[in-house]
């Protein structure tokens, strides 16, 4: 992928995929690996959570069309390169944004959380995942993305006063 085309996304922003399932990947093996990487580099690359959360889901079974979702984020990550989180010597004031995807995977319906945490100005942690169970409402969505986001405040908080 060193020579690849870069892609200005990690994920495809809308998705054509009929109701038919793609083939079964060959090499089912490389398919966790490069996943497995792609896990480890969130750490220092947020932007590729949802992405990366998304691959995760096929681990068991991937498809052929999950793996050219794969290599969509390989591509993005060839083209940004450069792009890294910047750290800034500001105020110490702890600031939470959050979101929830009510219902957005249609094969479970299940809603996907999104929180990032930032002291001052720069992003100090952050997280991308699918909610246990069904929520019945956007509210409830919601509602079970702040809890998430605020037990990650909490020993966020904690762990500044210790410091």
């Amino acid at each position: 992928m060193e020579n690849c085309k870069p892609v200005s996304t990690p994920i495809a922003t809308k998705t054509a995929k009929s109701g038919i399932a793609s083939v079964e990947f060959s090499n089912p093996q490389l398919y966790r690996q490069l996943v497995g990487s792609l896990q480890y580099l969130t750490l220092t690359r947020p932007e590729i959570s949802y992405a990366v959360n998304k691959a995760c889901q096929h681990m068991h079974q991937p498809s052929n069309q999950n793996f050219e979702d794969l290599k969509c984020i390989l591509r993005y990550i060839q083209g940004s390169l450069n792009i890294g989180l910047p750290l800034y010597r500001d105020y110490l004031n702890l600031t939470s944004y959050v979101d929830a995807d009510w219902a957005g995977d249609q094969t479970d319906s299940k809603s996907t959380t999104g929180y990032c945490n930032f002291l001052g100005n720069t992003v100090i942690s952050w997280c991308v995942k699918k909610q246990a169970t069904i929520a019945r409402s956007s509210t409830e969505a919601e509602y079970r993305a702040l809890a998430s986001a605020g037990t990650d405040i909490i020993w966020t908080r904690q762990l500044l006063q210790e410091l």
